[in-house]
């Protein structure tokens, strides 16, 4: 069976949105590390905090102080660039999301438009089969009545 127009430009529909797909999961996986790599840095700075507390309750001496001040300013930085990181993931992710829309929506059309083309086709075969029985029927009913009685 030969391919039509329309089978080729639903098999590159099809290609276009499963690489869409693709790019998809893949922005959701990054997004997924900069959420796990987020919640890390939170983590370690709570546990940083926590330290420095006990080392202010049990005494600490000026540098030391300084020295945890710097670490967790430092970590502070570390947190706001991965909230950013995490943004600007999120964006991607919302438009590798539309783009897989839109190729699933072009994918679909097609599809309905081949759908389409194949009842159309349907519909003439049964035609034309209807229109053969009819000409047969005739035929032998035409037959039937032109053969003498007697015979």
């Amino acid at each position: 069976m030969s391919r039509t127009a329309l089978d080729n430009l639903t098999e590159l529909a099809r290609e276009a949105r499963d690489q869409a797909g693709q790019k998809l999961a893949g922005d959701r996986r990054s997004a997924d590390q900069i959420i796990a790599q987020l919640e890390s840095l939170q983590r370690y700075r709570a546990e940083y905090a926590a330290r420095l507390q006990t080392a202010l309750r049990d005494g600490i001496d000026p540098a030391s102080m300084h020295n945890y001040q710097r670490f967790l300013a430092s970590l502070d930085d570390a947190l706001a660039r991965a909230r950013q990181a995490l943004v600007e993931q999120q964006r991607r992710v919302e438009r590798s999301q539309r783009h897989w829309q839109q190729e699933q929506r072009r994918l679909s059309a097609y599809d309905t438009l081949a759908e389409r083309r194949a009842d159309a086709m349907r519909k003439a075969e049964q035609r034309r089969e209807q229109r053969a029985t009819d000409e047969l029927v005739t035929q032998r009913w035409l037959r039937r009545d032109s053969v003498p009685s007697g015979y």
